[in-house]
């Protein structure tokens, strides 16, 4: 069989793209080993996709070339993505932060791509399984169901987040084969895991959440944060994660907003426990045992200044050394993969390699928490489809 396009992943990215080179005319066939479209929308923000994000800028990525991203998110903006979900009818809202949320559930936006991938004349295979890919003058692609040849290759296949859902190294793989660089993945926007000590300290606090303010290598993220029998999780924890590098220190500040010191002040002559007044404004279980693990709690008015100054300092700049993350089977996205400096960023399409394109979760940019990674896979998705 032959194609203009092939494109490897039916998730985001690979959909998008299919839709974009479809309506351009190209002959497309999307490529994926599962046996369902889209699953990863499909688990996104709890099952009601978070879409995309009010106020994508490229500053809410990370990647070793943190300009690359630009000319991708200024050509296919939110405004973009949105106008596609209003055509479908699909009802929508904004939560905190310019996070867009579908009303109903994330299908609703699976079966709109695959709407917009059978208008365009876009084949599907599921259950594909691709055993061999060369390149002579055109990409010949060897699956179990037979042989496909094309002009244009598009590697769309994720990264290795939700190994329960298939996720491989797959699109690693391809990179290296042709000779592109891959920078190392690791688990991104993931849970953080206590030492043994830690772990000891603060095992029945598993459930609590908090409002707090975490910092990690001078990035700062504020939001929930969860603890959980391993460790630390919620929203500003995984945010963090995605800086976190092993060995390295996570700074809490467990009051943000409110100084600590100011409060210790107006009740010095009081004879109100520590504790107790740190329950005014932290869950009680975690200011007792908090409180237990790093001074002893006493009525106010039997602290000298410095004490206070101390504790104070100590509530805003809470220290910790988590001895890992929970992995790719608990990570919502994966850093690290194809080097961007091995893309052109207006198409793209691998430097050294004429039709390999690359796009979505495989390249080395990485959102933050709140629709950013969906929006990259529909802006870099529709940049390589107009062009592959």
């Amino acid at each position: 069989m032959k194609s203009d396009v092939i494109i490897i992943g039916a998730g985001a990215a690979g959909l998008m793209c299919g839709i974009e080179a479809g309506k351009r005319g190209r002959a497309v066939v999307i490529l994926d080993h599962a046996s369902k479209i889209g699953q990863k929308i499909l688990v996104s923000g709890g099952g009601r996709c978070n879409f995309t994000n009010l106020n994508i800028q490229a500053e809410n990525y990370l990647s070793a070339n943190p300009h690359f991203c630009k000319s991708a998110l200024a050509r296919f903006t939110p405004q973009d993505f949105i106008s596609l979900v209003k055509k479908h009818r699909i009802s929508f809202h904004e939560k905190d932060d310019g996070q867009m949320f579908c009303n109903g559930s994330s299908r609703q936006i699976v079966d709109m791509l695959i709407d917009e991938c059978n208008s365009a004349g876009v084949e599907m295979r599921l259950n594909c399984k691709i055993q061999d890919i060369t390149k002579k003058k055109r990409f010949i692609v060897k699956t179990n169901s037979g042989m496909i040849e094309s002009e244009s290759l598009v590697v769309a296949t994720g990264g290795l987040s939700y190994p329960n859902l298939g996720a491989t190294n797959f699109g690693h793989r391809i990179a290296s084969q042709f000779g592109l660089r891959v920078i190392p993945p690791r688990p991104a926007l993931v849970p953080l895991t206590f030492s043994r000590g830690d772990s000891e300290k603060f095992a029945e606090l598993s459930g609590i959440s908090l409002k707090a303010s975490v910092n990690c290598r001078g990035h700062e993220f504020r939001g929930e944060m969860l603890f959980t029998h391993r460790g630390l999780s919620g929203p500003a924890i995984l945010q963090a994660s995605s800086y976190w590098e092993n060995g390295e220190k996570i700074i809490i500040n467990l009051l943000p907003g409110i100084d600590a010191h100011s409060i210790f002040l107006s009740n010095r002559q009081s004879r109100v426990e520590m504790k107790n007044l740190l329950s005014r404004y932290l869950p009680r279980r975690f200011a007792h045992i908090w409180c237990e693990f790093y001074f002893s709690s006493r009525p106010l008015c039997q602290y000298n200044e410095k004490d206070l100054l101390t504790t104070s300092r100590l509530i805003h700049g809470w220290s910790i050394k988590p001895a890992g993350t929970e992995g790719y089977r608990t990570a919502e996205v994966t850093a690290g993969g194809v080097d961007t400096n091995e893309l052109s960023s207006k198409t793209m399409e691998a430097k050294k390699v004429t039709g390999l394109y690359f796009i979505g979760e495989v390249i080395d940019v990485t959102g933050h928490l709140g629709g950013y990674n969906l929006h990259w896979a529909w802006a870099s998705g529709w940049i390589a489809g107009q062009y592959a």
